[in-house]
C-alpha cells in the first residue's frame, strides 16, 4: 500500500508537470519531431496509467478474495465452537446420569442382604403370628420386585453409558476431522495469501520499474522538447507566413479545380465515346465476318449439294400435361443458332444443323430461311422441302399453318406470285398446282374427282428416266384466292384421325407440287421449275398413340415408309451403288428430289418435353445423317427456243418431249384427266389437266 501510494504521488507529480507544459503558450508546430515524441510519451503514460488501474483492480480483487476466505474461516471456527459446546453439554449430562446410576447401585448394595426363608409347616398358635408372617412375605415379595426393577434400570443405564461412549468417540473423530480440515484450509489460505502477496509485490515492482524508466524518458524528452521549442519559434514564424500564402492560394483553388474537373470530364467522355465507337465498329465487323463465314459455308454446302436441314422446336402446350414428364428438355446455344442441346436420361446431347428455331420463332422467321430456295424455282430449279418428325411435333402447322398465320405452302405460292408480277414485263409465267397424299402405301389425288382412286408412279416414256404420275390433277392458279380454294379442297380430302398423341394426327404423307413454267419474251429462253412441299406423317410408337384396328395399320405403313426413307438416306450417305428408292411409294416419289437434280431442305420438327426425348433424339440423329448427304449441285431446267417456234411451243401439250438439254420431262398426253365442271369453274384451272412429273 505504501508503494502504491508512492506511485500515485509520482504519477500526480508527472500529471502536474504535464499540465504545466500544456498550459504554457506554444505555437503549433505541425510535423515537428519533438511533438511526435511528446505524443508517444503521452501514449506511454496513458498505458502506464492503464496498467496501474489494472493493478489496482487486481489488488482489490485479491483483498476481496482474502476477506471472503477470512469470513469462511470465521464461520468454520464458530461452527467448531458450537460443536464443542454441544459435546461438553452431552458429556456433562451423561456423567450426571452415570453418577446417579452409581449412587443408586451403592444404595442398593448398602441395604441388608436378602433373607432366605425356609418355609416349614408349623402350627401357629395365634392369629397375630399368622398376620405378621403374611406381612413379612408381602414385604419380601415387594423388595424382590424392587430389586428386579433396579437391575433392569442398571442394565438400561449401562446400555446408555455404552451408547454415550460411542457417541463421544464419534464426536471426537468429527472434531479431529474438522480440526484437520481447518488446519488444511488455513494453510491453503496462508499459501494463497503469500503467493498473492508475492505476485502483488512483483507486479508493483515491475510497474514501478517501468514507470521509473518511462518517467525518466519522459523527463528527458520534455527537456529536449523545451529546448526544441525555443529553437522552433523562428521556423514557426516562417511556417505561419507560408501558411498564410498557401491560404491565399487555396481561396482560388475551387475555380481551378472546377476547370480541371470539366476538362477531365470532357476528356473522359471523349475517350468513352471513342471506345464505344471502336467497340461498335468491332462488333459490326465481327457480325459481318460471322455472316460472311456462314454465307461461305452455305455456299460450300450448296456447291457440294448437301441436303440443308433446319430444326424447329414447338412450344410446350397444355396437351403435354403437367409434372416431371412435361418439363422442358431442350436448350439452345445463345451464341450459335445452329446448335441444339437435348437432355436425354440425365445426359446432355448436342446436335449441329444448318439452323435451329426456338419455340419463340414465328412462321415468318421459318419462311425467311427457305424463301431463297423457293425463288430459285422460278429460275428453273427443282426444289423439295419436306417436314419430318414425330406425330404431334408441329409438321402440319409449319407446312400449312392456319388461315390467320399461314405456313410454308401458302407463303411460298404468295412469294411466287409476287416474283412473277415483278418479272411480268420480261417474262411470262404459268403456275400450276397439284395435291396428293400417300395413305397406306397408296398414292391418291386430293384434287381429283375420285380422291380414293389409286394412282401409280411411272417412268416417262421419252427415255429421260424422269418419273410422273398418270392421272394426277393439275390446276393453274393465278391469284391468292385460287391458292386458298385449292388448299381448302385438298385439306378436306386429307386423312386425319384422333390418337392419344395428337387430336388431329395426319395419317398420310401430303405432297403439294407446284410447277412454274416461264418464257423470256426477249430471248425466248424457256424454264421449268418444280417445287415439292412434303408434309410427312408423324412417326409414332403404337404403345403411346393407342392405335388399334385401322389406326394400327396406318401406323405400321407410316413407320414402314419412314424406315424406307431412313434406308435411302443411309445408302446415299454411304454412296452405295444401289439406293432402295422403290421400297416405298414415298421414297419412289421423292427419288428426283433425293438423287441430285433438286435443291432439297428438310425441316425436322421436335417436341421439347421430357416424355418425348427418345423420339426427339431419334429425329435429331436422323437430321444429322440427312445433313451429311451430298446430292451434288442442282441443275437448271432451261432451253432456248426460236421466236418462230415460241408461239407454237406455248400451245404444245406439256407431254411433248423437250430438247436433250432439259433435265426434266413431262408425261405423255395419254395421262390427261379432267376435273368436274363446278370445281373447274371455282378454281379456274388451265384448259385441261396434265399428268404432272414429280
Amino acid at each position: 500500500m505504501v508503494e502504491n501510494e508512492q506511485l500515485r504521488q509520482e504519477m500526480r507529480r508527472c500529471e502536474a508537470e504535464l499540465q504545466e507544459l500544456r498550459a504554457k503558450p506554444a505555437a503549433p508546430c505541425a510535423g515537428c519531431e519533438h511533438s511526435q515524441e511528446s505524443a508517444q510519451l503521452r501514449d506511454k503514460l496513458s498505458q502506464l496509467q492503464l496498467e496501474v488501474a489494472e493493478n489496482k483492480g487486481m489488488l482489490s480483487e485479491l483483498n476481496l478474495e482474502v476477506q471472503q476466505k477470512t469470513n469462511r474461516l470465521a464461520e468454520v471456527e464458530l461452527r467448531l465452537k458450537d460443536c464443542l459446546a454441544e459435546k461438553a453439554q452431552e458429556e456433562e449430562r451423561l456423567s450426571r446420569r452415570l453418577r446417579d446410576s452409581h449412587e443408586t447401585i451403592a444404595s442398593l448394595r448398602a441395604q441388608s442382604p436378602p433373607i432366605k426363608y425356609i418355609i416349614k409347616t408349623v402350627e401357629v398358635e395365634s392369629s397375630k403370628t399368622k398376620q405378621a408372617l403374611s406381612e413379612s412375605q408381602t414385604r419380601n415379595q415387594h423388595l424382590q420386585e424392587q430389586v428386579a426393577m433396579q437391575r433392569q434400570v442398571l442394565k438400561e443405564m449401562e446400555q446408555q453409558l455404552q451408547g454415550s461412549h460411542q457417541l463421544t468417540a464419534q464426536l471426537r473423530a468429527q472434531i479431529a476431522m474438522y480440526e484437520s480440515e481447518l488446519e488444511r484450509a488455513h494453510g491453503q489460505m496462508l499459501e494463497e495469501m503469500q503467493s498473492l502477496e508475492e505476485d502483488k509485490n512483483r507486479a508493483v515492482e515491475e510497474a514501478f520499474a517501468r514507470a521509473q524508466v518511462e518517467m525518466k524518458a519522459v523527463h528527458e524528452n520534455l527537456a529536449g522538447v523545451r529546448t526544441n521549442l525555443l529553437t522552433l519559434q523562428p521556423a514557426l514564424r516562417t511556417l505561419t507566413n507560408d501558411y498564410n500564402g498557401l491560404k491565399r492560394q487555396v481561396r482560388g483553388f475551387p475555380l481551378l479545380l472546377q476547370e480541371a474537373l470539366k476538362s477531365v470530364k470532357a476528356e473522359i467522355g471523349q475517350a468513352i465515346e471513342e471506345v464505344n465507337s471502336s467497340n461498335q465498329e468491332l462488333l459490326r465487323k465481327y457480325r459481318r465476318e460471322l455472316q460472311l463465314r456462314k454465307k461461305c459455308h452455305n455456299e460450300l454446302v450448296r456447291l457440294k449439294g448437301n441436303i440443308r436441314v433446319i430444326a424447329r422446336v414447338r412450344p410446350v402446350t397444355k396437351e403435354d400435361g403437367e409434372g416431371p414428364e412435361a418439363t422442358n428438355a431442350v436448350t439452345f446455344d445463345p451464341d450459335d443458332d445452329s446448335i441444339i442441346h437435348l437432355l436425354h436420361k440425365g445426359k446432355p446431347v448436342s446436335f449441329e444443323l444448318d439452323k435451329v428455331f426456338s419455340p419463340r420463332a414465328s412462321q415468318q422467321d421459318v419462311f425467311q430461311e427457305v424463301q431463297a430456295l423457293i425463288t430459285s424455282c422460278i429460275d428453273g430449279f427443282n426444289v423439295c422441302i419436306f417436314a419430318y418428325g414425330q406425330t404431334g411435333a408441329g409438321k402440319t402447322y409449319t407446312m400449312e399453318g392456319t388461315p390467320e398465320n399461314p405456313g410454308i405452302n401458302q407463303r411460298a405460292l404468295q412469294l411466287l406470285f409476287s416474283e412473277v408480277q415483278e418479272k411480268a414485263s420480261d417474262w411470262e409465267y404459268t403456275i400450276t398446282v397439284s395435291v396428293a397424299e400417300i395413305y397406306n402405301e397408296v398414292l391418291r389425288d386430293l384434287l381429283g374427282q375420285e380422291p380414293q382412286e389409286k394412282l401409280e408412279i411411272r417412268l416417262c416414256p421419252d427415255g429421260s428416266g424422269q418419273l410422273y404420275v398418270p392421272g394426277l390433277t393439275e390446276f393453274q392458279v393465278q391469284s391468292v384466292d385460287d391458292i386458298n380454294k385449292v388448299f381448302e379442297f385438298g385439306h378436306t380430302n386429307r386423312t386425319t384421325e384422333f390418337t392419344n398423341l395428337n387430336e388431329h394426327s395426319s395419317r398420310s404423307h401430303a405432297l403439294l407440287i407446284v410447277t412454274v413454267r416461264g418464257v423470256d419474251c426477249s430471248t425466248g429462253l424457256r424454264t421449268t421449275g418444280k417445287l415439292n412441299l412434303v408434309d410427312l406423317a408423324g412417326s409414332e410408337r403404337v404403345g403411346k398413340s393407342g392405335a388399334e384396328g385401322s389406326r394400327l395399320r396406318e401406323a405400321q405403313h407410316i413407320n414402314k415408309s419412314l424406315s424406307a426413307l431412313g434406308d435411302v438416306i443411309a445408302a446415299l450417305r454411304s454412296r452405295h451403288g444401289h439406293v432402295p428408292f422403290r421400297n416405298s411409294k414415298l421414297t419412289y416419289l421423292l427419288q428426283d428430289s433425293l438423287s441430285g437434280d433438286s435443291k432439297t431442305l428438310m425441316v425436322v420438327q421436335v417436341s421439347p418435353v421430357e416424355k418425348n426425348t427418345s423420339e426427339t433424339l431419334y429425329s435429331l440423329k436422323f437430321a444429322e445423317r440427312v445433313r451429311s448427304v451430298e446430292l451434288g449441285p442442282g441443275s437448271r431446267r432451261a432451253e432456248l427456243v426460236s421466236w418462230s417456234s415460241q408461239e407454237h411451243l406455248e400451245w404444245e401439250p406439256a407431254c411433248q418431249t423437250p430438247q436433250p438439254s432439259a433435265r426434266a420431262h413431262s408425261a405423255p398426253s395419254s395421262g390427261i384427266t379432267s376435273r368436274p365442271g363446278s370445281i373447274r369453274r371455282r378454281l379456274q384451272p388451265s384448259g385441261k389437266s396434265r399428268p404432272l412429273p414429280v
